[in-house]
């Protein structure tokens, strides 16, 4: 069976809440056809689907308004030929604002792009940017969205969250700061509570 037909069958459950598509060879003109279908999504992990970009993200946010969870990651030699993923960003900031928890770990964002969905996400309450280079937010920032927990950009040797929270398969190594409140949350249940340390030396105006 196809990645497309696959897609097309998950779209013809009304109650289908979880949708799990990782490296799938969909496109933005596949998913803006179906999407529609797709009402009652609260997760969505389209992680290494390479064909997708911000009009796929645009049709899932505009049907999909129940989404509290969204898995958009990359390994780090899939964006290697790409270029900056920032109107990724500001599809998933102006279509998806019920978001709570969302990856884009290794997406190739800047400040900028961060900064849109921190803006326009208010319930967002964990946000991972590993491998995210270009994302540097100093404390002023740090302070005014204290109620999100953020992990990355920065990765050091460490894999255990790794093996406890993700499904990566490269090689790469991670690290946070623990946290001292619980996360909470139906769908994540395994999350641990940790935070990564902010790269300061952003400056903001």
């Amino acid at each position: 069976m196809t990645d497309l037909n696959i897609f097309l069958y998950c779209a013809s459950s009304s109650s289908l809440q979880s949708l799990e598509l990782p490296s799938s060879e969909i496109t933005d003109a596949v998913v803006e056809q179906v999407a529609g279908k797709l009402s009652n999504i609260t997760f969505l992990d389209i992680s290494s689907c390479k064909k997708i970009g911000a009009r796929a993200l645009k049709a899932f946010g505009k049907h999909c308004q129940s989404l509290v969870g969204l898995r958009r990651t990359m390994r780090p030699l899939e964006v290697t030929d790409m270029v900056c993923h920032d109107e990724e960003a500001v599809a998933i900031a102006l279509t998806m604002p019920k978001l709570r928890h969302l990856e884009l770990a290794y997406l190739l964002l800047t400040t900028q792009g961060v900064l849109h969905i921190l803006l326009h996400c208010p319930d967002l309450e964990f946000l991972d940017i590993r491998g995210c280079w270009d994302v540097k937010i100093d404390e002023t920032l740090k302070e005014k969205y204290a109620g999100v927990r953020v992990l990355g950009p920065d990765i050091v040797d460490d894999r255990s969250f790794l093996d406890e929270f993700s499904d990566y398969t490269d090689s790469s190594d991670y690290s946070w700061e623990f946290m001292d409140d619980v996360y909470d949350d139906d769908v994540y249940e395994d999350m641990s509570d940790e935070e990564s340390v902010w790269n300061d030396d952003y400056d903001v105006d």
